[in-house]
């Protein structure tokens, strides 16, 4: 199992990875057959490939991520709470991701909890 240390190093360079809009940094935190669910409920993305361009495509708007608080750790699972704010002053959205490791330190489950009521800003847009 990876050690608490190196899971949030992997969570900050989550965070990192959206300042640089760089979607490779994200996908090389990934095991080859990961899963990422954002957010949970909705179909998961599977494999590098799927990853890599659902962050490809979550990143055009350059988002910023904002790490709420310490990364919790749990056995091989680190979750952290954050908030995403965009260009547009006043849209964010309140996020707890959980990340499940490998023994390799890779991660092998992604899930992001958010829902409308954790939108602000988007209001009159189509998916608030």
């Amino acid at each position: 199992m990876p050690n608490a240390a190196d899971m949030v190093r992997a969570v900050e360079t989550y965070v990192a990875a959206f300042d640089a809009c760089d979607p490779e940094m994200v996908v090389g935190l990934f095991a080859e057959n990961a899963t990422v669910e954002d957010p949970v409920g909705t179909p998961p993305h599977i494999g590098h490939d799927a990853i890599r361009a659902f962050y490809t495509a979550s990143m055009q708007g350059k988002p910023k991520l904002n790490l709420e608080g310490p990364v919790r750790i749990a056995g091989d699972t680190a979750a952290f709470a954050f908030n995403v704010g965009f260009a547009k002053p006043g849209m964010r959205v309140d996020v707890i991701d959980l990340f499940q490791f490998n023994e390799a330190g890779k991660v092998v489950s992604m899930k992001a909890f958010f829902g409308p009521t954790n939108m602000t800003g988007f209001e009159g847009m189509p998916h608030a």
